[in-house]
């Protein structure tokens, strides 16, 4: 499998190789509301398909609980990327405007399957080249078999708990919130989730701590090693990475993969499911 995280000119080369199909999907969202729609017809990369977040990579009319992006059904999601022009055997490169944020949704969730995808480096603002303006070509739909969703890379809200509860004990896991520090701690006061804080016993990893502030890329693999390393995260530690609705906790994830650490789950409901749980504990403040 390729590496979860690709430079352009990696990628490039990859679309060249005339043993493999590859697709590049434009996957931005934003959570203020902005139409990711809008974003890709005033400009993106040539050929490329839009993955719209809210419809081919989340379901709808489930309970709070489950959170604002759960997973669709592996069938959902199927029909989704074929009705794209997605097949099993393509390698797909995703990418946004917000250093991976919203691409490593996509990506996490075809790697899970086995299938090649990464996040695109940089994103957007690693092409230099000219952009395509207008809606797209028209997706050629292909069919594409469904693949059940890999339990064991999925967390509960009880596996969760549970594992929160061992974090800082030697050995344990380490749940891990992607969210910013201000929300982690509580201090915001948007009314986007029932409750402000974090689930007991996380730590704070803010998926923008994944890049280089200048460049808005990756940082280098010595430095996420330090990052994570200074959150409790070795190679073999088992973590599970959340944020506040299973969405910018997959910049977490591709980065703990590129970094060797793969004993790695998604809590998909995050704090958005985690937070209408009346039943739930919450903390506010630091870790």
């Amino acid at each position: 499998m390729i590496d979860p995280i690709v430079s352009l000119d990696a990628a490039e080369r990859l679309a060249a190789d005339p043993d493999r199909r590859t697709v590049f999907a434009d996957v931005r969202w934003y959570l203020d509301g902005r139409p990711g729609r809008a974003a890709f017809e005033s400009g993106h990369l040539p050929d490329a398909v839009f993955v719209d977040l809210d419809r081919d990579l989340a379901a709808h009319n489930r309970p709070p609980t489950e959170g604002r992006h759960p997973f669709p059904t592996a069938f959902a999601f199927a029909a989704s990327l074929s009705a794209l022009g997605i097949g099993n055997s393509d390698t797909v490169i995703a990418y946004d405007d917000t250093g991976g944020m919203t691409a490593g949704r996509l990506a996490w969730m075809l790697r899970i399957i086995g299938q090649d995808a990464a996040v695109l480096d940089g994103g957007l603002r690693a092409f230099t080249g000219l952009l395509e303006t207008g809606p797209g070509r028209a997706p050629r739909p292909t069919d594409r078999a469904a693949i059940p969703w890999p339990a064991h890379r999925l967390a509960t809200a009880d596996q969760t708990a549970e594992l929160a509860s061992s974090s800082g004990v030697a050995g344990g896991a380490v749940v891990l919130d992607a969210r910013s520090p201000e929300r982690f701690r509580g201090e915001e006061t948007a009314a986007i989730d029932s409750r402000v804080g974090h689930i007991p016993g996380a730590r704070n990893a803010p998926w923008a701590a994944n890049l280089d502030a200048d460049t808005q890329t990756f940082r280098n693999v010595w430095d996420l090693a330090d990052h994570y390393g200074a959150l409790g995260v070795r190679a073999e530690t088992a973590v599970v990475c959340s944020c506040g609705s299973g969405v910018s906790a997959c910049a977490d994830l591709i980065a703990l993969e590129h970094i060797g650490v793969r004993n790695t789950r998604l809590f998909v409901a995050s704090w958005s499911g985690w937070s209408a749980d009346p039943s739930r504990n919450v903390s506010v403040g630091p870790a």
